[in-house]
C-alpha cells in the first residue's frame, strides 16, 4: 500500500490526519507499537484494533515480517499466512464475539504499507464506515477471502491478484445492503437501512 493511491483501505482517508513517521500510509507501523491498539502480539505477528474500524468489531492481524503487500507474497509465505488464518479464526471464536458472524479477507489492492489480514463483524455498523468506496470495500469480492488466498498459494505458489480494471469496477458497484435486496440511494439511507438487521 502505498503514497497517493486510492485509499480504499480501511485506513482510508481519516489517517492523512494521523502524525506518523514519514508518509500516512506508514501508519501501520506505528500502530504496531500502540498498546491503546494492541489486542495480543507474538514473536510472528500483531493483532490490533483497526483506528478506523468500519464495524463493530474490526481488527487488523499484522505480520512481523517486512511483506510490502500481497504483491509480494509467495509459496514461503504459505505456513505465515495459514498463521494469520488460524489466529484470525481464534479471535473470532471469543466470548465479546459470541453471535457474531465475521470476514476474514485482505484488500485486492491496499492503501497502508505492510500486509494484514482484516478481521471484521459483518454488521457493517460504524462512523467511520462513510463512503460507498469503505462498503464496496468490505462487501465485494474487493475483499479477497483468507482461506482462498490461502489456497491458491498452496495450489499456485503465488496469488492470483485483481486487475486494476476490475478492482475500480468493484468500487463503482451501486450501493446495495449486504443482508438483503435493499437497493438505497445514498450511504446515509444505507445505514439507517442496516440498523434493521441490527435489532
Amino acid at each position: 500500500m502505498s503514497g497517493k493511491r486510492k485509499n480504499f483501505d480501511s485506513e482510508n482517508d481519516d489517517l492523512k490526519k494521523m502524525k506518523t513517521n514519514g508518509h500516512w500510509s506508514n501508519g501501520l507501523l506505528s500502530a504496531m507499537e500502540d498498546p491503546e491498539l494492541i489486542v495480543q502480539s507474538n514473536s510472528k505477528l500483531v493483532v490490533i484494533q483497526d483506528k478506523f474500524p468500519k464495524a463493530e468489531f474490526h481488527y487488523l492481524i499484522i505480520p512481523r515480517e517486512d511483506i510490502h503487500s500481497l504483491k509480494a507474497v509467495d509459496k514461503s509465505h504459505l505456513e505465515l499466512l495459514k498463521y494469520m488464518h488460524n489466529i484470525g479464526e481464534r479471535l473470532t471464536q471469543e466470548p465479546r464475539h459470541q453471535s457474531r458472524t465475521f470476514k476474514m479477507g485482505y484488500h485486492a489492492e491496499a492503501s497502508m504499507t505492510r500486509l494484514h489480514l482484516h478481521v471484521i463483524s459483518d454488521d457493517m455498523n460504524s462512523p467511520c464506515l462513510k463512503t460507498k468506496k469503505h462498503w464496496n470495500s468490505f462487501t465485494t469480492h474487493f475483499l479477497l477471502d483468507s482461506k482462498e488466498v490461502c489456497e491458491n498459494l498452496e495450489k499456485y505458489g503465488k496469488i492470483k491478484l485483481l486487475s486494476s480494471e476490475y478492482c475500480k469496477k468493484m468500487m463503482d458497484t451501486p450501493l446495495k445492503c449486504h443482508k438483503c435486496d435493499y437497493i438505497p440511494k445514498t450511504m446515509p439511507d444505507l445505514k439507517k437501512h442496516i440498523m434493521k438487521h441490527l435489532k
